[in-house]
This record gives structure tokens, C-alpha cells and sequence, in this order.
């Protein structure tokens, strides 16, 4: 997801794609113990999108 479309979002709408995308973070790194990923860069993509939206939160709740 791209940050000007995660701005765009409200912070009620934040909060909620936060957590399903640690739960579907959760998700990919259980299958990829059970099995190996075939790509394993999702799993970075993944969390860098968390943490990106997770910045854009608390930059929209200081304001």
C-alpha cells in the first residue's frame, strides 16, 4: 500500500487495517515456519507497511 493512500485514510479506518494486517502478518510467518514462504519478501513487505501505517497513525492523532 502506498503512503499517499494510507494519508487518505481516517483514523478509524487506520487502526482497523493495523490489525488485520498484523493478523494476516501473523498468518504468513506461521505457514512459513510450517513450510517455507516461496517468497519471503512479503513477509518484509508486510511489516514495513505495518510500520508505515503505524507512523502515518500517530503523526494524524499528534495533530
Amino acid at each position: 500500500m502506498k503512503t499517499v493512500e494510507i494519508r487518505e485514510l481516517s483514523v478509524a479506518d487506520l487502526q482497523e487495517r493495523i490489525e488485520a494486517e498484523k493478523a494476516s502478518l501473523q498468518s504468513l510467518k506461521l505457514n512459513h515456519a510450517v513450510s517455507p514462504v516461496e517468497n519471503p519478501t512479503t513477509i518484509r513487505k508486510a511489516r514495513r507497511d505495518i510500520a508505515r501505517m503505524m507512523t502515518i497513525l500517530a503523526e494524524k492523532q499528534n495533530q
